[in-house]
């Protein structure tokens, strides 16, 4: 009896939560409400929410609710809570790489997959009710190119087309290879501003990853005018030979004598 109306109490707790429109708790949060009860009690009545998908832990110490309309997913979307989720984890943070891509009408990635790009040190990536969480790590994270974007439950930090683009190309490996790059630019490059693109390059970015941008707009996708405003930003820097697939081979290939790109790869837009 006693259990079951703890449970009752945690019940109306997090209905209470969804009446305000918060779908997010943490354990300090309600051992500050129910001081009364012992952390055994509290973390038993939790346990019995989880098993009957009222409630899901998706970070130690960190609850996502479950609406009745998302019962049949076991998650809400993961855009809805993320931003909830990286300030209890007092990280910066943006949705980023394909998942940003998707927002701006890019939308060629996994559902179940999402992508937050945040700083050192590393986040281990998850897999929550068969959803994947994918931590990406920069040595930090600039206000620049990054734009809020309102959700069901608030808003979210993404980055803009022009960021999202040089992270596409940046982090290559991490989304599936050169093929998925071109496939992913060659929609995005379409809502990318030029000017907008030129004003980041100086944001620790290396000059690698603008080589590599420009040479996929111009050659492969045959995206004039980003390239041309690529070229003439960098036109005074002194180039140096890079791979077109970063984790390729380097020697006795053919090289783009326009941006010193080292052919090692041919990757082509499915699209």
């Amino acid at each position: 009896m006693k259990q079951e109306r703890e449970y009752n109490y945690l019940l109306h707790f997090i209905e209470n939560l969804q009446n305000q429109g918060k779908y997010t708790f943490s354990l300090t949060q309600i051992r500050k409400e129910f001081k009364s009860l012992s952390n055994s009690a509290l973390q038993m009545g939790l346990n019995r929410l989880v098993k009957k998908n009222k409630i899901v832990s998706v970070h130690k110490g960190f609850y996502v609710i479950v609406p009745v309309e998302y019962a049949s997913r076991g998650l809400l979307p993961v855009i809805s809570f993320i931003d909830s989720l990286m300030a209890y984890l007092k990280r910066p943070y943006y949705v980023g790489l394909l998942s940003a891509a998707a927002l701006h009408g890019a939308s060629h990635q996994q559902a179940q997959e999402f992508f937050i790009v945040t700083n050192l040190p590393p986040l281990r990536s998850k897999l929550v009710k068969g959803h994947k969480i994918n931590f990406i790590s920069k040595t930090q994270i600039s206000p620049s190119g990054i734009i809020s974007k309102k959700t069901e439950t608030g808003y979210v930090k993404v980055s803009d087309p022009e960021l999202t683009a040089l992270d596409i190309v940046h982090f290559e490996n991490r989304i599936g290879g050169l093929n998925r790059v071109a496939t992913l630019l060659d929609e995005l490059l379409d809502v990318v501003d030029p000017i907008k693109l030129q004003s980041l390059f100086k944001k620790n970015l290396p000059l690698a990853v603008i080589q590599r941008l420009g040479y996929i707009s111009e050659k492969i996708l045959g995206k004039k005018e980003i390239a041309i405003a690529i070229r003439k930003k960098i036109k005074n820097k002194k180039l140096i030979r890079v791979p077109l697939h970063a984790g390729g081979k380097r020697s006795g290939l053919p090289v783009d004598a326009d941006w010193k790109i080292i052919i090692n790869a041919n990757p082509e837009s499915d699209l």
